[in-house]
Protein backbone atom coordinates (compact mmCIF):
# COMPACT_ATOMS: atom_id res chain seq x y z
CA UNK A 1 0.00 0.00 0.00
CA UNK A 2 1.26 3.42 -0.95
CA UNK A 3 0.33 6.86 0.29
CA UNK A 4 -2.50 8.61 -1.58
CA UNK A 5 -3.12 12.34 -2.07
CA UNK A 6 -6.53 14.03 -2.07
CA UNK A 7 -7.14 17.78 -2.06
CA UNK A 8 -3.43 18.35 -1.48
CA UNK A 9 -3.39 16.19 1.67
CA UNK A 10 -1.37 13.00 2.03
CA UNK A 11 -2.97 9.91 3.50
CA UNK A 12 -0.99 6.88 4.58
CA UNK A 13 -2.11 3.24 4.79
CA UNK A 14 -3.93 2.46 8.03
CA UNK A 15 -6.15 -0.66 7.86
CA UNK A 16 -5.64 -3.24 5.13
CA UNK A 17 -8.53 -4.86 3.29
CA UNK A 18 -7.62 -8.26 4.74
CA UNK A 19 -8.00 -6.92 8.29
CA UNK A 20 -11.36 -5.40 7.35
CA UNK A 21 -12.52 -8.77 5.99
CA UNK A 22 -11.57 -10.50 9.25
CA UNK A 23 -13.58 -8.01 11.30
CA UNK A 24 -16.57 -8.31 8.97
CA UNK A 25 -16.63 -12.08 9.49
CA UNK A 26 -16.44 -11.62 13.27
CA UNK A 27 -19.18 -8.98 13.29
CA UNK A 28 -21.45 -11.09 11.05
CA UNK A 29 -21.05 -14.09 13.35
CA UNK A 30 -21.92 -11.96 16.42
CA UNK A 31 -24.99 -10.45 14.75
CA UNK A 32 -26.24 -13.85 13.57
CA UNK A 33 -25.76 -15.26 17.07
CA UNK A 34 -27.63 -12.36 18.70
CA UNK A 35 -30.37 -11.85 16.13
CA UNK A 36 -33.49 -13.67 17.30
CA UNK A 37 -35.88 -12.44 14.64
CA UNK A 38 -36.74 -14.35 11.51
CA UNK A 39 -36.78 -11.15 9.48
CA UNK A 40 -34.52 -8.44 10.84
CA UNK A 41 -34.10 -5.30 8.79
CA UNK A 42 -30.66 -3.87 8.20
CA UNK A 43 -30.56 -0.12 7.72
CA UNK A 44 -27.50 1.08 5.82
CA UNK A 45 -26.58 4.72 6.41
CA UNK A 46 -25.53 6.20 3.09
CA UNK A 47 -23.25 7.17 1.58
CA UNK A 48 -20.27 5.99 3.58
CA UNK A 49 -21.54 2.64 4.84
CA UNK A 50 -22.58 1.16 1.47
CA UNK A 51 -19.31 -0.75 0.90
CA UNK A 52 -19.24 -2.11 4.45
CA UNK A 53 -22.98 -2.90 4.34
CA UNK A 54 -22.70 -4.93 1.14
CA UNK A 55 -19.83 -7.03 2.49
CA UNK A 56 -21.41 -7.46 5.92
CA UNK A 57 -24.89 -8.30 4.62
CA UNK A 58 -23.55 -11.03 2.32
CA UNK A 59 -21.61 -12.51 5.25
CA UNK A 60 -24.60 -12.49 7.63
CA UNK A 61 -26.66 -14.76 5.38
CA UNK A 62 -30.02 -14.66 7.17
CA UNK A 63 -32.53 -15.83 4.50
CA UNK A 64 -35.51 -13.69 5.56
CA UNK A 65 -33.60 -10.51 6.38
CA UNK A 66 -33.95 -7.29 4.42
CA UNK A 67 -31.67 -4.36 3.80
CA UNK A 68 -32.71 -0.79 3.11
CA UNK A 69 -31.01 2.59 3.00
CA UNK A 70 -31.23 5.96 4.68
CA UNK A 71 -29.05 8.97 4.11
CA UNK A 72 -27.84 11.34 6.80
CA UNK A 73 -25.05 13.86 6.29
CA UNK A 74 -22.95 15.61 8.93
CA UNK A 75 -19.48 15.96 7.37
CA UNK A 76 -17.96 18.61 5.14
CA UNK A 77 -14.32 18.17 4.20
CA UNK A 78 -12.41 16.60 7.10
CA UNK A 79 -14.67 17.55 10.00
CA UNK A 80 -18.18 17.02 11.31
CA UNK A 81 -20.46 20.04 11.03
CA UNK A 82 -22.44 18.99 14.11
CA UNK A 83 -25.56 19.57 12.03
CA UNK A 84 -27.21 16.36 10.86
CA UNK A 85 -29.35 16.55 7.75
CA UNK A 86 -31.61 13.66 6.77
CA UNK A 87 -31.44 13.50 3.01
CA UNK A 88 -33.28 10.26 2.19
CA UNK A 89 -35.71 8.64 4.59
CA UNK A 90 -37.01 5.28 5.65
CA UNK A 91 -39.99 3.91 3.72
CA UNK A 92 -40.24 0.35 5.12
CA UNK A 93 -42.44 -0.55 8.09
CA UNK A 94 -40.12 -1.38 11.00
CA UNK A 95 -42.72 -1.65 13.76
CA UNK A 96 -42.11 -4.73 15.89
CA UNK A 97 -38.96 -5.63 13.95
CA UNK A 98 -35.33 -5.94 14.95
CA UNK A 99 -33.45 -3.08 13.30
CA UNK A 100 -29.71 -3.19 12.83
CA UNK A 101 -28.20 0.11 11.71
CA UNK A 102 -25.07 -0.28 9.59
CA UNK A 103 -22.68 2.66 9.92
CA UNK A 104 -19.23 3.18 8.48
CA UNK A 105 -18.00 5.23 11.45
CA UNK A 106 -19.28 6.60 14.75
CA UNK A 107 -17.36 9.71 15.65
CA UNK A 108 -19.12 12.28 17.87
CA UNK A 109 -22.28 10.16 18.20
CA UNK A 110 -24.53 13.03 17.06
CA UNK A 111 -25.82 11.22 13.96
CA UNK A 112 -26.27 7.94 15.86
CA UNK A 113 -28.33 9.60 18.61
CA UNK A 114 -30.56 11.43 16.14
CA UNK A 115 -31.04 8.30 14.04
CA UNK A 116 -31.97 6.14 17.05
CA UNK A 117 -34.41 8.80 18.23
CA UNK A 118 -36.05 8.99 14.80
CA UNK A 119 -36.33 5.19 14.50
CA UNK A 120 -37.91 4.91 17.97
CA UNK A 121 -40.91 6.83 16.57
CA UNK A 122 -41.71 3.77 14.40
CA UNK A 123 -41.91 1.31 17.36
CA UNK A 124 -39.27 -1.25 16.38
CA UNK A 125 -38.78 -4.32 18.58
CA UNK A 126 -35.15 -3.28 19.05
CA UNK A 127 -32.49 -1.09 17.48
CA UNK A 128 -28.83 -2.04 17.45
CA UNK A 129 -25.92 -0.53 15.60
CA UNK A 130 -22.92 -2.08 13.90
CA UNK A 131 -20.11 0.25 12.91
CA UNK A 132 -16.93 -0.67 11.12
CA UNK A 133 -15.10 2.13 12.93
CA UNK A 134 -15.60 3.84 16.28
CA UNK A 135 -13.71 6.82 17.73
CA UNK A 136 -14.33 6.49 21.49
CA UNK A 137 -12.24 9.59 22.30
CA UNK A 138 -14.47 11.73 20.05
CA UNK A 139 -17.82 10.55 21.43
CA UNK A 140 -19.89 13.50 22.70
CA UNK A 141 -23.38 11.95 22.69
CA UNK A 142 -24.86 8.50 23.09
CA UNK A 143 -23.01 5.27 23.63
CA UNK A 144 -20.74 2.97 21.69
CA UNK A 145 -22.36 0.86 18.97
CA UNK A 146 -23.34 -2.66 20.02
CA UNK A 147 -20.98 -4.08 17.38
CA UNK A 148 -17.64 -2.43 16.52
CA UNK A 149 -15.08 -3.55 13.98
CA UNK A 150 -12.20 -1.26 14.99
CA UNK A 151 -11.82 1.34 17.74
CA UNK A 152 -9.56 4.06 16.39
CA UNK A 153 -8.09 7.37 17.58
CA UNK A 154 -9.68 10.68 16.55
CA UNK A 155 -7.87 11.10 13.21
CA UNK A 156 -9.35 11.70 9.77
CA UNK A 157 -9.56 8.58 7.62
CA UNK A 158 -10.79 7.67 4.17
CA UNK A 159 -11.23 4.71 1.83
CA UNK A 160 -13.48 1.64 1.92
CA UNK A 161 -16.56 3.85 1.59
CA UNK A 162 -15.29 6.77 3.67
CA UNK A 163 -14.66 9.92 1.69
CA UNK A 164 -13.34 13.42 1.54
CA UNK A 165 -15.98 15.53 -0.21
CA UNK A 166 -17.20 12.50 -2.16
CA UNK A 167 -13.77 11.27 -3.25
CA UNK A 168 -11.77 8.15 -2.25
CA UNK A 169 -14.74 5.92 -1.38
CA UNK A 170 -13.46 3.37 -3.91
CA UNK A 171 -10.14 2.74 -2.17
CA UNK A 172 -10.14 -0.91 -1.00
CA UNK A 173 -8.16 -0.12 2.17
CA UNK A 174 -8.50 2.56 4.85
CA UNK A 175 -6.04 5.45 4.96
CA UNK A 176 -5.29 8.03 7.63
CA UNK A 177 -4.27 11.67 7.20
CA UNK A 178 -0.54 12.00 7.86
CA UNK A 179 0.13 13.71 11.19
CA UNK A 180 2.27 16.43 9.63
CA UNK A 181 -0.56 17.60 7.34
Amino acid sequence: MKNVVYQGMTFEPYIRREEINEQIKRLAAEIKRDCQSENPIFLCVLNGAFVFAADLYREIDLPKSEITFIRFKSYEGTSSTGDVKQVMGLVEDISGREVIIIEDIVDTGVTAVQLRKKLAEYAPKSVKMVSLLFKPDSLKQGTAPEYVGFSIPPRFILGYGLDIDGMARNLPDIYVLKKDE
